[in-house]
């Protein structure tokens, strides 16, 4: 089995794009969850409704069955929100090798940044997803205050080193 490397944290945080600079530092493929939703969950999150733990489990299980499917061929960056724990043991069901890297910053950097970004989901719902978020007790926890790339070359430190 080869390891996952799992970028979560509230939408805007810059998931998609730390993520695929891991990707490519690695040499391995990355995906980025918001692929798998369903068209019901965009609908939703582009109405500005918050999705539910019912909306959000078949979509995380499908996500779990491809990083099963990546950890036994490369190994895998994946993008995804993953903002309760619940979430993230529905994720890591079945996978050995995860490293988790939680990119935290504060709702106003956050808000400014998804007004200048084109997305479905709602920049209303941001506080929906600050209100969910259970920050892990685990795995690296980086500051979006730094540019791409420097959170790249922290990441690629932090590897090093474990």
């Amino acid at each position: 089995m080869n390891k996952v490397y799992i970028i979560m944290g509230v939408s805007g945080c810059g998931k998609t794009t730390v993520g695929k600079l891991l990707s490519q530092a690695l040499t391995i493929p990355f995906i980025d969850a918001d692929a798998f939703h369903p068209k019901e969950n965009i609908q939703k999150m582009t109405n500005g409704i918050a999705l539910t733990d019912t909306d959000r489990k078949p979509w995380l299980e499908d996500i779990n069955q491809e990083l099963i499917q990546q950890s036994r061929q490369k190994g895998v960056v994946l993008a995804c929100s993953a903002l309760k724990e619940s979430y993230r043991k529905i994720l890591s069901k079945d996978i050995q090798h995860i490293e988790w890297i939680y990119l935290k910053g504060d709702f106003k950097t956050i808000q400014q940044r998804m007004q200048q970004r084109e997305h479905f989901m709602n920049v209303d719902l941001l506080q929906s997803q600050f209100d969910t978020l259970e920050a892990p007790t685990y795995g690296m926890h980086i500051s979006i205050e730094k540019s791409p790339e420097n959170i790249l070359t922290e990441i690629l430190k932090t590897l090093q080193q474990s």
